[in-house]
């Protein structure tokens, strides 16, 4: 699966974060919210993979949204609004000019993002690749 396989790559880089302690310049700043993004793109998009290949006809033309509220009703992530709050960090990290706002997202994705993205890994690994 194409899209699972990106999503592991960006998965993979986004773990780099941890090599990086604050204060942070904003090159690295900016880099690590830019590395967010794309990990959060790859992840929505390798649930709608999945679930395409599994058949569930809902996941043809959904929103990141409602990708997330189906993954969840299918057992596939177990934080609905976890996920929704990661979708809404998504939404404010193309404001990462504000340095506030790039700071708070940096801080979720250690202690809540990145533990996300690694129990989707999972799922997906067991239960929907075949």
């Amino acid at each position: 699966m194409k899209k699972f396989e990106n999503f592991c790559k960006a998965l993979h880089n986004l773990e780099d974060i941890q090599n990086y302690e604050p204060p942070y310049d904003n090159v690295v700043l900016t880099g690590l919210v830019s590395l967010y993004q794309i990990c959060f793109e790859q992840a929505w998009k390798a649930m709608k993979e999945a679930m395409e290949n599994e058949g569930v006809n809902t996941a043809v033309t959904g929103s990141p949204r409602s990708i997330i509220k189906e993954a969840y009703r299918l057992h596939m992530i177990d934080d609905e609004t976890a996920w929704l709050n990661a979708l809404q960090a998504r939404n404010l990290a193309s404001h990462a000019y504000n340095q506030q706002t790039a700071l708070e997202i940096i801080a979720q994705i250690s202690s809540t993002y990145l533990p996300l993205f690694r129990a989707l890994q999972t799922s997906i690994e067991q239960n929907w690749v075949h």
